[in-house]
């Protein structure tokens, strides 16, 4: 009797483990292939990021059942961790766990996903040929496993969007590179030489770009010089504010009071309707040329840009499988109508699983931030039902896998006016640390009164700062 193949999980980060976690205590065999040298690879990069979530909502059940074999000591449930928290205190130990620690490779990076012996126009007895995943290392050597199954939990933080409003990298994106920042940059840790004393633009309208947005406010207060512009492509700000106190996730929603605070007091130039075309290096600055309300504009120059405009998914290694992904954000075609921003506005998403992250290769699941695709909001929450779900369904166990119970912290925004959304007194108080895009956040510099005092464009406040996100 032949040993049944292992199930395949790529990715190493939060998801990736607890969805080993789930496999080990269902004694299901399963390899881990992680393209960083540790685990958590792309945690790290942001690591001075603090979540949106406490660390309740931050552990997985599973995973959870077998640090407490291993005599963890447990995190402080009620407080936010930063990402170099989650690593260390919990995905670092929960790697080292027995069930765990045998079954992960570092430095594998996986380039292709096939069905063993088919191309995606072979459609008859798919399901009887394993996957065979090839690997490479990091000089390139490259080999191949096989697998019954594979989870997906490569993430989207290596893929970020670029300036270009058209989706594609702008003209002259690519020779100012060395100006150029995505992602979460540590503005004022690693990074402060690389903006204290410059202008910068940021380029974005979610959690991102509102972090980068309120870090720079904190560098201007002690870095005289220090300019800052935030160029948004939507023509109102309103919805970037959020929930406010309405918002379940306090730390989410305190994020947007604090942006309301610092455009009340005229810290920031404020650049709406652009639409980025183009960028092109003059003496003084890089100048961003596009669209404004229809019409031919431009905004700078500029010192350094950060585009915060998000992350997609790359399926490049799976293009010989037979995917069903949704035309517009680049989910399932089942997961895409629950969570379009086009169509949703209120930030809730209804509980999914294995069905809903099924594509029409048999075997083959996305879990997640890639699995929203392009679709922002994702909580380290849902990605851990996901992949319960996912796993039970591949254990036999239907009844587990049909049974998804997921209930999301509400936004707290679906139509509200500026003020409701954003009091212009909320940053008064001694700040508590605060999250960023799509579930995390920075930790907050000291608030002072000066923050809620309106006065000439000049250094900004004392404001807290923040970062962003993903997770998975």
């Amino acid at each position: 009797m032949s040993t049944p193949l292992p199930i395949a999980i790529i990715g190493a980060g939060p998801i990736g483990l607890a969805a080993a976690s789930h496999l080990a205590l269902r004694g299901l065999d399963f390899e881990v292939l992680e393209a960083g040298p540790s685990v958590a690879h792309n945690i790290r990069d942001w690591g001075h990021v603090k979540l949106f979530s406490v660390w309740s909502q931050c552990v997985d059940d599973a995973a959870r059942a077998l640090l407490a074999r291993a005599g963890w000591d447990g995190v402080p449930e009620d407080q936010l961790p930063t990402g170099h928290d989650l690593v260390r205190d919990y995905l670092d130990p929960l790697a080292a766990t027995s069930e765990i620690s045998g079954h992960v490779e570092t430095n594998a990076r996986v380039v292709r996903v096939v069905r063993q012996g088919r191309d995606r126009l072979s459609s008859a007895q798919r399901d009887s040929s394993p996957f065979e995943i090839t690997i490479e290392a990091p000089l390139g050597l490259r080999r191949t496993i096989l697998a019954r199954a594979v989870i997906d939990t490569s993430g989207t933080w290596q893929n970020p969007n670029p300036l270009g409003a058209d989706g594609w990298a702008a003209p002259g994106e690519q020779e100012l590179a060395s100006r150029i920042r995505y992602g979460i940059p540590d503005i004022n840790g690693d990074d402060r030489a690389e903006y204290a004393g410059r202008s910068t633009a940021v380029i974005g309208g979610g959690h991102s770009a509102v972090n980068a947005l309120l870090d720079l406010a904190v560098l201007a207060e002690g870095e005289p010089g220090t300019a800052v512009t935030w160029i948004a492509r939507a023509s109102s700000i309103a919805r970037v504010f959020g929930g406010g106190e309405n918002d379940k996730l306090p730390a989410r929603g305190a994020l947007g009071r604090r942006l309301k605070t610092l455009t009340d007091a005229d810290r920031l130039d404020i650049v709406t309707s652009f639409s980025a075309g183009a960028l092109r290096a003059t003496p003084e600055g890089i100048v961003v040329s596009g669209r404004r309300s229809g019409e031919s504009a431009s905004a700078g120059p500029f010192d350094r840009l950060i585009v915060a405009t998000g992350q997609r998914p790359d399926f490049s290694f799976a293009r010989e499988l037979q995917l069903d992904l949704h035309p517009v954000v680049e989910s399932t075609r089942q997961l895409g109508p629950l969570i379009d921003p086009n169509l949703h506005s209120c930030g809730t998403v209804p509980p999914h699983g294995w069905r809903e992250l099924a594509h029409a290769e048999p075997g083959y699941f996305v879990a997640g931030v890639k699995s929203y695709g392009r679709a922002p909001t994702f909580l380290l929450l849902t990605g851990y039902e996901q992949v319960r779900s996912i796993v039970a369904n591949l254990a036999g166990d239907q009844a587990a896998a049909d049974d998804v119970r997921l209930v999301l912290p509400e936004t707290g925004v679906c139509s509200t006016t500026l003020e409701e959304v954003a009091p212009a007194a909320a940053c008064c108080a001694r700040a508590q640390p605060h999250a960023d895009d799509p579930c995390c956040e920075r930790p907050l510099a000291e608030t002072s009164a000066v923050c809620c005092t309106v006065r000439p464009r000049g250094p900004a406040g004392a404001l807290p700062n923040a970062a962003s996100s993903c997770c998975g």
